[in-house]
């Protein structure tokens, strides 16, 4: 395990790493969850391994600190993000961010552009979304007040999401984990969707076949943004189908692993 301190308070954020050859490839959770759980058999892959790897948490989640002190905005994320890759010498790296950590990743290369020379993307979110009373995921917890969230909100989230969420989603620090879903809920300005658009490095955006076509994605293709559908899988695609996976994301980043 390594960290990096990453706010003036003194907050560290805080991977698993693995040693190999450059480009170092950084692994970004989604909402309530942590890198070395949703990324190691990815990572330890045949068509991936060999690679520096930092299996990241972001700030309030995993093993890094969860401060209430922090904002938790993608913008946030994302700068806090950069302090750690800064520290620990990364630059032009190959990011694999899955949902809120796609979301992450796409502000980390339009603010930081020196640190990120690819970009995976699993089911990332790109647009705004609703804050929904009672709905899973992002728009469920967006619609607490914190308040409300704090004082058992939190809870009913531990309900619906079931056990295998809440198995890493317990780990979050809770004004990180509202704060997070409020924020991605709300998205980026501008947008996620739009700033993606604009960026000119190689992107690839891993979606569920399932899921029928990508909204937009006609304008992802004109702008060069490989969209991929993967079978067999729901919105953890790493999970549900590594091969298919490791396969899909081998061939994004492209070179000799690709081949192998």
């Amino acid at each position: 395990m390594r960290s990096a301190t990453v706010t003036p308070e003194g907050d560290r954020i805080r991977w698993a790493e693995l040693p190999g050859r450059e480009p170092t490839r950084v692994y970004v959770h989604g909402l309530g969850s942590t890198s070395p759980a949703y990324f190691a058999e990815a990572a330890a892959h045949p068509l991936l391994a060999g690679h520096r790897s930092l299996l990241i948490d972001l700030l309030g989640h995993g093993i890094s600190d969860r401060p209430g002190t922090f904002d938790y905005t993608l913008e946030a994320h994302a700068d806090a993000l950069a302090e750690a890759l800064t520290s620990a010498n990364v630059a032009g790296a190959e990011l694999i961010a899955h949902s809120m950590g796609g979301s992450v990743a796409i502000v980390l290369a339009a603010r930081h552009p020196h640190l990120v020379s690819r970009l995976v993307l699993i089911d990332a979110n790109l647009d705004p979304m609703q804050p929904t009373p009672g709905s899973g995921g992002s728009r469920g917890i967006a619609a607490y007040s914190e308040e409300e969230f704090l004082a058992g909100g939190w809870r009913e989230v531990r309900d619906r999401a079931g056990a295998h969420w809440w198995s890493t989603m317990r780990l979050a620090g809770r004004e990180a984990l509202h704060r997070s879903a409020v924020h991605l809920v709300r998205g980026s300005v501008p947008t996620m969707r739009e700033l993606l658009l604009d960026l000119t490095i190689p992107r690839t955006y891993l979606v569920p076949e399932a899921d029928g076509p990508v909204v937009g994605g006609d304008a992802l293709a004109e702008a060069g943004v490989a969209v991929v559908p993967v079978p067999d899988c729901g919105h953890n695609i790493m999970l549900d189908n590594p091969e298919a996976f490791a396969r899909a994301t081998a061939e994004a980043l492209g070179g000799p692993d690709a081949e192998e």
